[in-house]
């Protein structure tokens, strides 16, 4: 009984042993190959539960995610004024077909990294090569990464690969010719700013020319209205004047004669020279030396 026993124990042990080793689970950030003597007999891109043949199949998993290579060194270029450049970069790439991935490069990220370096450095030779050296730290600068990331991605789909980005981190002149570009960047910062000012000081003239102008017009306008209100007052006056003294000529001369006196003896200083019978002194007289 206990052999028996011990027999059956035995075979729930080989039989929990096998059952475990046919079941495989593929994780979401996963894909697997399923290999029977060697080939690939299946490829698995969702995540779930899975079953193989013990012993006679094997799985093997890969990273499904985005993934970076990044230069461990900057790598130098020669730009189209024969000029060189430092360049540091990241490329971003990830596995979309994971069968083409295994058999061009044995599913081994190394190999596919390399394969990616060559062709980024051999794309970044022929279009540093063609740009000058502002071009590739500033006015290009994004054209000629998604140069590269099209011709990478062209050959790296070849190996199961899409490359996703590829950016450069820095680009540096070697001390040699930082000073001469710089003096050259500079030189040409100050002939924009010249043109800048040249060109606010003429439009800055202009508008000072067209406010005069304006000023003038708006005075002209003004004085010759001030004139025809002046001119009209006038008239009203002296027709208001004419109309009093129609009405009464006597207080009118009278009223004519206390405002010259009150000019003429204003100032204290002041001196006239006149005859005691002047008409002047019409109204100063006695009213008995007036009937004279």
């Amino acid at each position: 009984m206990k052999a028996v026993s011990s027999i059956f124990g035995g075979l729930l042990l080989l039989l929990g042993v096998f059952g475990s080793s046919a079941i495989y689970i593929v994780d979401e950030r996963e894909q697997a190959l399923l290999f029977q003597l060697g080939e690939v007999v299946d490829v698995k891109t969702s995540p779930g539960v899975y079953f193989k043949i013990p012993i006679a199949q094997n799985v093997r998993f890969f990273d499904s995610r985005i993934l970076t290579m990044d230069s461990e060194e900057p790598e130098r270029f020669i730009t189209s004024e024969k000029k060189n450049v430092l360049v540091d970069l990241f490329v971003k790439w990830r596995i979309v077909d994971v069968k083409q991935y295994y058999v061009s490069v044995r599913g081994d990220e190394a190999l596919a990294q390399t394969r990616l370096a060559q062709t980024i450095n051999s794309s970044m030779r022929d279009e540093f090569g063609n740009r000058t050296v502002h071009d590739v730290v500033s006015g290009e600068r994004d054209k000629i990464m998604e140069i590269m990331r099209q011709k990478a991605n062209a050959d790296a789909s070849k190996i199961g690969v899409e490359v996703v980005d590829v950016r450069l981190k820095r680009v540096d002149l070697p001390q040699e010719v930082s000073e001469s570009v710089y003096r050259r960047m500079e030189a040409e910062r100050k002939r924009v700013a010249n043109e800048l000012r040249s060109t606010g000081a003429a439009e800055a003239e202009k508008i000072r020319a067209d406010a005069d102008r304006q000023h003038e017009v708006i005075l002209a306008e003004a004085y010759s209205e001030a004139q025809k209100i002046m001119g009209g007052g006038d008239a009203e006056a002296t027709a208001i004047y004419a109309d009093a003294f129609q009405k009464d000529a006597k207080f009118y001369e009278f009223y004519r004669s206390m405002e010259a006196y009150k000019k003429s003896f204003k100032n204290k200083e002041d001196i006239l020279v006149l005859e005691p019978n002047s008409e002047f002194f019409k109204y100063m007289k006695n009213p008995a030396d007036r009937k004279k």
